[in-house]
């Protein structure tokens, strides 16, 4: 008797923990669904005249400012939640209004070549609420060192 009794109780609890699984199952599919439902057709999106600023060949501590202009191609409001750059040189500034749809834009990237020579390739980070949300720009050339007197 006391065998089936704990046969039951074993019984009981397998089934609670599974039962608990397809919940959590079920949770997951839920929330890809509602991932994979996002309306891709009226997202903000990002067209840019330029991803890549060239500045060519500058002496070293000369500072160089480019503005990436870019519409907003997409059908709701663009919305530029932050703009990061690899290095503390390049200073990204950008929009802090939404972007209304078949409006323009422009991130300013400013690049302080002092100290800093060589070959540069600067990228710029913008998260916003398009798809992808991560969206590079790059500033790059040539900083020739200054010359030792």
């Amino acid at each position: 008797m006391r065998k089936i009794f704990l046969s039951i109780a074993c019984l009981v609890v397998l089934a609670a923990c599974n039962n608990q699984q397809s919940v959590e199952s079920t949770a997951d599919s839920k929330e890809t669904s509602e991932i994979a439902a996002i309306d891709t057709a009226n997202a903000p999106a990002f067209k840019f005249e330029k991803e890549v600023y060239d500045f060519g060949k500058i002496n070293d501590g000369e500072v160089v400012t480019y503005d990436f202009k870019f519409k907003n191609i997409g059908n709701t409001p663009l919305i530029i939640s932050s703009a990061t750059a690899t290095c503390g040189c390049t200073v990204p500034q950008y929009p802090k209004e939404p972007v209304a749809p078949g409006a323009e834009g422009v991130i300013r990237v400013v690049f302080d070549s002092a100290g800093k020579p060589g070959m540069q390739n600067k990228i710029v980070s913008l998260t916003a609420n398009t798809i992808p949300s991560l969206t590079e720009l790059n500033i790059l050339g040539m900083v020739e060192a200054a010359e030792k007197k």
